[in-house]
């Protein structure tokens, strides 16, 4: 049983980002542990990171899973800016509003925000890196498939089943929900009665394909970055992924020679979702070896 100050569900919290857009986020686990943020992959939210945040509040951490700008419960930027620079500014924003360094979590889109800011020194302080399933090259493939996913019924869906079927095609290694009343959390009901994902659709004008599987930043940025990382580094890749390739994590053992690596078997892209229980177990371990 956790102790208690110890809390399972979610207390919400607000951060205030680059321009003062407002960040919502949730608190799990101790008022006082070392503070663990988790920062989600593009077109999710924060309560992608539901189970794992649980798993990481029992074992006494402070953790935070924040909606980026323009995800979630979080403001749409005004201007339409979910540019790298940005992000990499909202998490300095939420960096220096707490009171300790943080060790950070970050699945593709969120990896990606912190390796940038973490190697170009844009962090206040940070404790250690987690990448899930995000490395500086990515596969074009792979990456492709995400957009192509994220850019579909722009329309909307009519039904909350309509939506388990389009997640389902995506991934259809997970079996689709049995109740679909948990997926509003990544939606939003618009005036015309239709669902459509939590997230600005203008975050796309940031998510180009390119040659060598870019999104949000370049290839030249993510190498100079990664080869920059100092702290203690995992990359958690799912070892049926097709986002992150075998040749891509050694290439960033290259970069990044004091990182380890670990597969998780059974798990794609979405490692939180697919193999939680393996996922968050991994984490703690290598916290308690590495801090």
């Amino acid at each position: 049983m956790p102790k208690k100050d110890v809390y399972l569900s979610p207390i919400p919290l607000l951060f205030t980002g680059c321009n003062g857009i407002s960040l919502v986020a949730d608190h799990y686990g101790s008022a006082t542990g070392t503070p663990v943020l988790l920062l989600h992959g593009g077109g999710q939210t924060r309560h992608s990171w539901l189970g794992t945040a649980q798993r990481l509040a029992q074992a006494g951490y402070r953790v935070i899973s924040v909606d980026a700008r323009g995800h979630g419960d979080s403001a749409w930027a005004d201007d339409g800016d979910y540019s790298a620079d940005t992000m990499v500014g909202d998490l300095r924003c939420i960096i220096e509003q707490l009171d300790a360094a943080p060790i950070l979590v970050g699945a593709s889109m969120g990896g990606l925000t912190s390796m940038v800011a973490v190697g170009e020194g844009h962090t206040p302080s940070a404790l250690a890196l987690v990448l899930v399933d995000i490395a500086p090259r990515t596969e074009v493939s792979g990456v492709a498939r995400i957009i192509t996913f994220m850019s579909a019924n722009p329309q909307g869906f009519a039904t909350l089943e309509e939506v388990r079927d389009a997640i389902a095609a995506y991934n259809p290694n997970r079996p689709p929900p049995k109740d679909t009343s948990g997926l509003k959390k990544n939606l939003r009901l618009g005036d015309d009665g239709r669902y459509r994902w939590h997230w600005d659709p203008r975050f796309l004008d940031y998510a180009p394909t390119k040659n060598q599987g870019e999104t949000l930043t370049s290839i030249e940025r993510r190498l100079a970055a990664a080869a920059k990382v100092q702290i203690p580094t995992l990359l958690v890749r799912g070892a049926n992924s097709d986002v992150v390739s075998h040749e891509g994590a050694q290439e960033l053992k290259a970069l990044i020679p004091h990182a380890q690596i670990v597969d998780i078997s059974g798990a794609g892209h979405m490692i939180a979702g697919d193999r939680n229980d393996v996922f968050a177990e991994t984490i703690l371990s290598f916290i308690r070896d590495n801090l």
